[in-house]
């Protein structure tokens, strides 16, 4: 079973929330509905802005850990690549496959053939 990372925001460059799950339909949609009183919830960001697919979960839980201690404007330019207009990816998330690929050089890169 695949493992998503993903981000969601309120707007363009606005407050940014990543997060990971195996259900990335259902998580994002109970982010979009407020469903758990939380970030998302509090700052409103119930856009679906980014998401990137994993093998499974644990890689996806040690990809989000990793993306949680970048930068902002860092990952501003990683959205940016996928969604230049911050649109919500909810209703294209089956049409959207941005896969990870580790550096060649990382020990996890045989994880992701």
């Amino acid at each position: 079973m695949s493992g998503y990372v993903y981000m969601m925001s309120d707007k363009p460059r606005g407050v940014i929330y990543t997060g990971v799950s195996s259900d990335i339909h259902g998580r994002v949609w109970d982010h979009g509905n407020a469903v758990q009183k939380g970030f998302t919830s509090a700052y409103k960001a119930k856009n679906l802005v980014w998401l990137e697919r994993h093998p499974n979960i644990v890689l996806a839980i040690q990809r989000e850990k990793s993306l949680k201690r970048y930068r902002r404007d860092w990952k501003i330019t990683l959205i940016e690549k996928l969604n230049p207009s911050w649109l919500d990816l909810y209703e294209r998330i089956d049409e959207i496959d941005n896969p990870y690929q580790p550096h060649a050089n990382t020990q996890m890169v045989d994880d992701y053939e």
